[in-house]
């Protein structure tokens, strides 16, 4: 008597990559618009995904998760090939810009944190010396009070 063996599918359907990934076929059919995944079709007409694409998505998901714009992504994605497994030297590469990019936002995010605790602990939002409205004090020049708030002053620069 053979043994029955179950052997992974070597296609999925949409139904079956979006249960498995956790995101909506609508999803999966707007990343391959977006070209960051793809298919193939039967004949019957109907996509077909490797099952690579499950790691494709999942990154794509990670990316969505810590603010990575689709379009970085899909340019990321572009240096991988589509229906191979990707490699932890790949993974580095493909992460690296990304790295950088949220360190950046990290970096600012933190001195717009950190001028906002300076504002709350006046908590007078001085023109003078609030860094986040007035740095440097160069509303002063266009003269007294709240030059922002004030309609007569700025029908006077006009």
């Amino acid at each position: 008597m053979k043994k029955e063996r179950n052997y992974p599918k070597p296609v999925l359907t949409p139904g079956e990559v979006a249960k498995r990934s956790g995101v909506a076929v609508s999803a999966l059919h707007f990343y391959e618009t977006k070209g960051l995944i793809s298919s193939t079709r039967n004949n019957g007409n109907q996509r077909r995904y490797s099952r690579d694409v499950l790691r494709r998505v999942a990154i794509i998901k990670i990316a969505q998760r810590i603010g990575i714009p689709l379009a970085t992504v899909s340019d990321s994605l572009m240096h991988v090939p589509a229906n191979k497994r990707m490699s932890t030297q790949e993974w580095d590469a493909l992460t690296q810009h990304w790295r950088e990019e949220l360190d950046k936002r990290i970096e600012t995010l933190t001195r717009l944190r950190n001028d906002l605790d300076g504002c709350i602990g006046c908590g007078c939002l001085s023109m003078r010396d609030c860094p986040l409205r007035n740095p440097g004090d160069r509303l002063g020049e266009q003269g007294s009070g709240a030059v922002l708030l004030d309609p007569q002053q700025d029908e006077q620069k006009r």
